[in-house]
């Protein structure tokens, strides 16, 4: 069997760890995050950002962004707040629940990284993450 391109080896990876993310948060006492409210939240900051550039940034249309983001602000994961810049507009970004959960989910990440370098070894890891972030250059209008 031929193996997957470099792409499909990547997305592999990335839904592996967002599974043990989601997961590691419900045994942590946010079994209420579904896996795509996680998508979205993990794109905010205590910044915030309008929902037309989280749903861009997220690949959803706006409806779908803000399905989510109703959601998520019921169960008191993120506020919306007015935008300084333009008082019309309004800023979504994570409240304080939000701000909790995002701290557990970087446990789970520090976890799996540390597991990915004990398989590959620290040299490896070192270029993998250093690849990664040379591609990003090319790949992410949004860092």
């Amino acid at each position: 069997m031929p193996q997957p391109s470099t792409a499909v080896l990547m997305f592999v990876a990335y839904r592996h760890a967002e599974k043990r993310i989601v997961d590691f948060l419900a045994e942590s006492g946010f079994g209420d995050i579904t896996l795509a409210q996680g998508r979205i939240a993990a794109r905010l900051s205590e910044d915030g950002l309008r929902l037309t550039e989280l749903a861009e940034q997220a690949q959803v249309t706006k409806q779908t962004a803000g399905f989510l983001v109703d959601q998520l602000e019921a169960a008191g994961y993120v506020e919306r707040v007015p935008d300084p810049s333009d008082a019309r507009a309004r800023l979504i970004r994570l409240a304080p629940r939000g701000r909790q959960v995002q701290r557990r989910a970087r446990v789970m990440e520090r976890r799996i990284e540390a597991e990915w370098e004990r398989h590959l070894g620290a040299e490896r890891m070192a270029d993998l993450h250093a690849s990664l972030a040379d591609l990003r250059e090319i790949t992410d209008p949004y860092r």
